[in-house]
């Protein structure tokens, strides 16, 4: 199974894919956002810098999100992933790379997930998470609604909006990640690894057509 490293704007549905992977077919989800908030979470004065750089629409620095995915990659032993929120800027990428011929990980696609800043928007301003289970919802979006008002379906908790989930502070972020994202492109295209879909608010038939070029791709190299 392909180890699958997605490549995306804000709010265009990485996390929700990634539930929808790891629950149906056994992908361990590594999010380098859920990395970040658990680190806030413990208040510790780690956790403090990383709050002030996210509550601003800045990214954390490199060196910092390079250990926490190596960390987390090392500890794998060649499950099979997905890779959400990392890499963002062209160094990430290219230590990322040394980390995947490090630890002898070389079944791997990247996926671009292209989406207009006008529904990013609408999805972000929607968006509630259950604290406790990670899992996302959507407001906006009756297909991705909790069935009860403001409670998880998995767990009964009470759902939550991120503090970062603003207009102001979505626009930063949404414009600093294209600018950064685009020699990513470019780097993961050049080595025949990238693959693009438009993000659509079907998330069966977007979930099926990633399935079904991640298929493609393993029968080509079996």
């Amino acid at each position: 199974m392909k180890n699958i490293i997605f490549i995306a704007p804000p709010a265009a549905g990485k996390g929700t894919l990634s539930e929808e992977l790891r629950k149906n077919y056994g992908y361990i989800h590594l999010s380098t956002g859920e990395m970040l908030r658990d680190e806030i979470k413990s208040g510790s004065e780690l956790g403090q810098q990383i709050d002030a750089l996210i509550s601003k629409g800045n990214l954390v620095n490199d060196e910092l999100i390079i250990k926490l995915v190596d960390a987390k990659l090392k500890a794998l032993a060649g499950k099979p992933f997905i890779l959400d929120g990392f890499p963002r800027t062209i160094l990430q990428a290219q230590k990322l790379e040394e980390m995947l011929i490090k630890y002898n990980i070389t079944n791997n696609v990247v996926i671009y997930l292209d989406i207009a800043y006008e529904e990013a928007l609408k999805r972000v301003l929607g968006r509630v998470v259950c604290p406790k289970c990670k899992r996302t919802y959507n407001l906006n979006n009756e297909d991705l609604k909790p069935k009860t008002e403001n409670i998880c379906d998995n767990c009964g908790t009470f759902l939550e909006k991120r503090d970062d989930d603003t207009a102001e502070t979505f626009k930063v972020r949404f414009e600093t990640y294209l600018t950064n994202t685009k020699p990513i492109l470019d780097f993961y295209q050049a080595q025949g690894l990238l693959e693009s879909f438009k993000v659509s608010n079907n998330l069966k038939e977007l979930l099926d057509a990633i399935i079904n070029s991640v298929n493609k791709k393993e029968a080509k190299n079996d």
